[in-house]
């Protein structure tokens, strides 16, 4: 009798308890429904339960702090993005939830096993961190992961499904930038990060050690350029505006010096509010112009401490241009103009591949051994462009229908210093005779380089052929470590260049055939000059 007296209180608290469990089990899987972001969402709520959340802080010293005091990962060092901003930014939880199944019983099934939870961040180019953790992470796809960072309700997202066409994950670090496929695993990517450097990164091995790299939200390369003009979401709008910034400011955009401070004043506008003639002087823009221009614009910091600045410094202009924009300019139709200029560059939206080429050497120069220089080749839905990484000028750009190419592996695998390359064939007029140019690129990232432009070329001739295009839903199968993505739209995205490059100019946008070393061909296919490299093969 004592015994039975003891335990009906275990047995009501029990019930209560029981009471308790169907009422979050309700508002889990209430919230689970909630939050359909993908076609096939049910099967994935099954395997992947987001199982908590937490509220991360970007501070503008580049530290990320967490909230969560399950989380003993306190804070984690931000490499990505710009320079300092010009405030804090409080974000964001994972608003997803694992599925549960009801009964009408009043027994309450036992929960399967948790899988192993690591916890992990996506991180965006607006200095937002992502953190969540997710049931299974290790077999977590890619697909997952970013339904998941995007499903965030303080982000503000209203169209999830196009925003998974615009935005992919991305696994980046200063040595190697690869976007992952929907079925790839990030934990394994990361996992298999030193086989990825040793293969595809021109790091040294004290580099390749200390790498580390970081799960990025950014632009799927394989979206359509002319459909993202059409986006009208003001938050995805936000995001592509704070990734373009980042392209400005690290010269991967390059412009005419005047076009970076226009777009600096923008930039100003957006992030400081109307012009205040107490705060807003030459003096601040002096101090602060390497977070409004790329560093190639800005002044020298080793002059900056001098108080006089001439009319025609950049921080002077750059003021000038800021007191332009209208006081009545909201900032959604500033990004808008941000975007709409960076839209008509022919490399806008491009994967950026680090290589290397020759510099032409003449004269006694040609007896002393000279260094490669390094180069950027940027590839995008509309052609290759090859850039000066040094002085942030285009030294090479060709749509695909100008060009013809060729991926060569390296003759000696195992000579560290013979590496794969990609070689570009295409017309030229000198002296106003026809030839035929043929341009040598050493890069460990030719495969990739060569998979990105036989997706592009073979996607171009299939909308010729139809008259349609990949659907916004399709995934391409371009076979290289690291990059997928959507297709773009039926229309042709090569008419109407806004800024088209020109042969042997002297602007930023034009070919500088003089300083690349190439190989001459007659309209009957003879050499008829050759330098460099390219003198030994033919």
């Amino acid at each position: 009798l004592k015994q039975q007296q003891t335990s009906q209180p275990q047995q009501q608290q029990q019930h209560h308890q029981l009471q308790q469990q169907q009422q979050l089990l309700q508002q889990s899987s209430s919230l689970s429904s909630s939050n359909s972001l993908i076609n096939n969402n049910n099967q994935i709520r099954d395997n992947y339960g987001v199982t908590a959340s937490a509220i991360v802080t970007l501070g503008s010293g580049g530290s990320v702090a967490s909230n969560n005091n399950n989380n003993h990962h306190q804070q984690q060092q931000f490499q990505g993005g710009v320079a300092t901003a010009s405030h804090h930014v409080s974000l964001v939880g994972v608003s997803a939830a694992s599925s549960t199944t009801m009964t009408t019983s009043a027994a309450v099934s036992p929960p399967r096993p948790m899988q192993k939870v690591i916890p992990t961040v996506v991180y965006l180019m607006s200095r937002i961190a992502v953190h969540m953790e997710i049931e299974g992470t290790a077999q977590c796809p890619a697909q997952v992961m970013l339904a998941a960072a995007l499903g965030c309700e303080e982000l503000g997202i209203t169209n999830k499904l196009l925003a998974q066409s615009v935005f992919g994950l991305w696994m980046t670090s200063p040595l190697l930038e690869v976007q992952l496929k929907p079925h790839h695993r990030p934990y394994a990517v990361r996992v298999a990060w030193s086989k990825l450097l040793d293969k595809h990164s021109h790091g040294n091995e004290l580099e390749k050690l200390s790498d580390e790299p970081m799960t990025m939200l950014r632009r799927n390369v394989f979206f359509s350029k002319r459909d993202e003009e059409k986006i009208k979401d003001p938050r995805i709008l936000e995001l592509l505006y704070e990734e373009a910034r980042h392209n400005v400011l690290l010269g991967r955009y390059v412009m005419e010096s005047s076009h970076s401070i226009m777009l600096g004043g923008i930039q100003a506008r957006i992030e400081l509010g109307p012009y205040n003639s107490h705060t807003h002087s030459t003096s601040y823009f002096r101090e602060n112009q390497f977070r409004f221009l790329p560093a190639h614009v800005a002044k020298s910091s080793s002059w900056s401490w001098l108080p006089i600045s001439r009319r025609t410094s950049a921080e002077v202009r750059l003021l000038e241009q800021f007191k332009r924009v209208p006081t009545t300019a909201t900032t959604k139709k500033l990004m808008r103009k941000y975007l709409e200029f960076c839209w008509a560059l022919p490399f806008y939206g491009a994967a950026y591949f680090h290589g290397q080429v020759e510099q032409p050497v003449r004269g006694l120069m040609s007896l002393m051994q000279q260094k490669d220089l390094p180069v950027l080749i940027a590839v995008n839905e509309r052609g290759i462009y090859v850039i000066d990484q040094i002085e942030c000028t285009l030294l090479l750009g060709l749509k695909y229908d100008e060009l013809s190419w060729d991926y060569a592996k390296p003759s000696n695998v195992n000579d560290p210093e013979c590496l794969p390359c990609i070689f570009l064939q295409f017309g030229a007029v000198e002296n106003g005779i026809a030839a035929t140019k043929l341009m040598q690129i050493f890069t460990r990232q030719a495969a990739m380089v060569d998979a990105l432009i036989t997706h592009f070329i073979e996607q171009a001739k299939r909308r010729k052929e139809s008259g349609g295009g990949v659907g916004a839903g399709e995934v391409p199968d371009v076979p290289i470590v690291g990059v997928v993505g959507v297709g773009g739209g039926a229309e042709n995205p090569y008419e109407a260049e806004p800024n088209p490059i020109q042969n042997n100019g002297v602007g930023v946008l034009s070919n500088k055939l003089s300083r690349l070393t190439l190989a001459t061909f007659d309209d009957e296919g003879r050499c008829i000059g050759q330098t460099g490299s390219l003198a030994i093969s033919y």
